[in-house]
């Protein structure tokens, strides 16, 4: 079993407790993290594109806007938003690799403390040594830092807290909890259970003679409360509500599966190394299904036995997975990943725990070497979850969940659209996915989901919605609302409108096919329309 640590013992103060191999080996893993996103370039995620236009509108004086004439929080990071802004404001405009090095930093230095966390709980340098890599190597961690989304510095805001909680600094958890309310909403799902557990612990921990003010974490309520409040005043008052416009607009418009959410996520349990990718889809994830759960409420008991200050750390995992089981939103890859380091590091603890059980019967080598046999198969798993050459630009290493075929189909459309149609600001593009269109175009978007197109959701909550998507799909485009808003074009793919809008004789009369790129996804069809009924008669 672990031994429990002495109540002061901080993290970040190496001298007290970090040797020179420490230091070289959390310098080598965060080396690692920072290559491993700037290696395979930038692959942009499309839901990134909305943050940096709103990020380049800011720059040009547009205001903290989407489209110029409309003032709607369709980004759920505000943060990172301004701080891409700000990058861009002083350097030009390269938003993608600004994103990519900020993410690659935040990850360097996650992977730093996550070797801190492991090895100041375990007492083992293998143990932070194998969580600090894994994190910096592994597909889902890399994907979305490379892919320009903001998850990688809501994780270091998420990690950095738990340090500084269990280090017992007074105002940075507030600080850290606000900077990562600030950068995703369901960071919400971490900072509760660490807030409360801050006051429960200080109630438990105060003596006699303290007062109310005394032992409350004061500190840490006005450091959040500096920092998040102003944004909140802010958007109360520019957009009407700091609340993200998305939050209500996609649980309209998405048909999904009731147990779509519960799949996704036990498969993301199940696999949190990657290990499918050697041992197939079936054996892996079976097996994962059952050991990895296993091995984390293993680490979860024994961790918190001795550190009672991990217990929000741990939960964050599992409180995760069942609000998002229940709520049941459509998950994006990107949900998937805020959950791991908790997870992770609690398996890596349940291995450790079971190892220092069985200890006595195997003898100290054979453990040793069970130890870096299991380590390396791990590593191996998630450099399995890597391809060295992939089909699609950019031709350099990366993972293979780091698909972006689908927004490169876009650019190109954009761009073609720019340069042979004389696409501009006053043009409305109609479109689903408004990312990379609306980034590439510079033109007015009419977001058929609703993200940043405010009464939208009347057309979704029609009777007879549902009939208009297809068997594998979850999203449709409702034929009245183009016949409405009359878009000068529309960019879609097939699966979006061949139950609806190609059916419907007004959309013949009114648009015309421009272009086609055919796919393998979504149809297996990319499609231009333009509108050729003048709109004042198109009814």
């Amino acid at each position: 079993m672990f031994t429990k640590a002495p109540a002061r013992h901080p993290i970040l103060q190496p001298s007290s407790h970090l040797t020179r191999a420490d230091l070289l080996l959390i310098l080598l893993i965060a080396l690692v993290a920072f290559f491993a996103r700037v290696m395979p370039e930038p692959r942009t995620v499309d839901d990134a594109f909305i943050t940096f236009r709103y990020s380049r509108n800011l720059v040009e004086g547009e205001g903290f806007v989407y489209n110029s004439d409309s003032k709607v929080l369709g980004t759920t990071t505000p943060l990172y938003t301004l701080l891409i802004a700000g990058i861009g404001g002083v350097v030009g405009d390269d938003y993608q690799w600004y994103a990519l090095f900020v993410n690659a930093l935040a990850d360097a230095i996650s992977v730093a403390l996550l070797y801190l966390l492991a090895r100041h709980l375990t007492n083992s340098r293998l143990a932070g040594g194998l969580l600090g890599l894994l994190w910096g190597l592994i597909s889902y961690s890399v994907t979305f830092a490379i892919g320009g989304m903001e998850t990688s510095v809501h994780n270091l805001f998420m990690i950095a807290a738990w340090v500084a909680y269990l280090d017992r600094r007074r105002g940075w958890v507030g600080a850290l909890v606000a900077l990562g309310l600030l950068t995703r909403p369901d960071a919400l799902l971490w900072a509760g259970p660490l807030m409360l557990h801050q006051l429960w612990t200080a109630w438990r921990e105060r003596t006699p003679n303290q007062n109310l003010l005394q032992w409350l974490p004061f500190p840490d309520y006005i450091a959040g409360l500096i920092i998040g409040l102003p944004w909140v005043i802010f958007a109360a008052a520019y957009f009407g509500s700091p609340l993200p416009h998305t939050i209500g607009t996609k649980s309209v418009v998405y048909d999904v599966e009731s147990t779509q959410a519960l799949i996704k996520m036990l498969q993301q349990f199940a696999n949190p190394v990657d290990q499918f990718e050697i041992l197939g889809p079936v054996v892996g994830t079976g097996l994962g299904l059952i050991l990895f759960p296993f091995l984390a409420l293993v680490g979860l008991r024994a961790l918190v036995k001795t550190h009672p200050r991990t217990l929000p750390i741990f939960l964050h995992a599992w409180i995760y997975l069942v609000v998002f089981c229940v709520l049941n939103p459509l998950i994006f890859r990107w949900y998937l990943t805020p959950p791991m380091p908790a997870y992770l590091l609690a398996i890596v603890g349940g291995v450790y725990s079971l190892g220092q059980s069985l200890a006595p019967s195997l003898g100290a080598q054979r453990l040793k070497f069970a130890a870096y046999s299991l380590s390396a198969f791990a590593i191996l798993c998630a450099l399995a979850g890597w391809q060295l050459k992939p089909d699609h630009r950019p031709n350099r290493p990366a993972p293979k969940m780091a698909f972006h075929e689908l927004e490169s189909n876009y650019q190109a459309v954009a761009e073609r659209l720019v340069s042979e149609e004389r696409v501009g600001p006053a043009t409305v593009i109609a479109a689903g996915d408004i990312g990379t269109v609306g980034f590439y175009s510079h033109a007015k978007i009419l977001d058929t989901i609703g993200l940043v197109t405010d009464g939208l959701n009347h057309y979704y909550e029609a009777e007879g919605y549902t009939e208009l998507i297809p068997e594998d799909g979850n999203y449709a485009i409702p034929p009245q609302m183009i016949f409405d808003r009359q878009p000068d074009y529309i960019i879609t793919m097939l699966d979006f409108v061949k139950l609806g809008l190609q059916q419907d004789p007004r959309f013949a009369e009114q648009y015309q096919l421009l272009y086609e790129i055919k796919t393998d996804y979504y149809g297996g069809a990319m499609l231009v329309y333009k509108r050729i009924a003048p709109a004042n008669t198109a009814q």
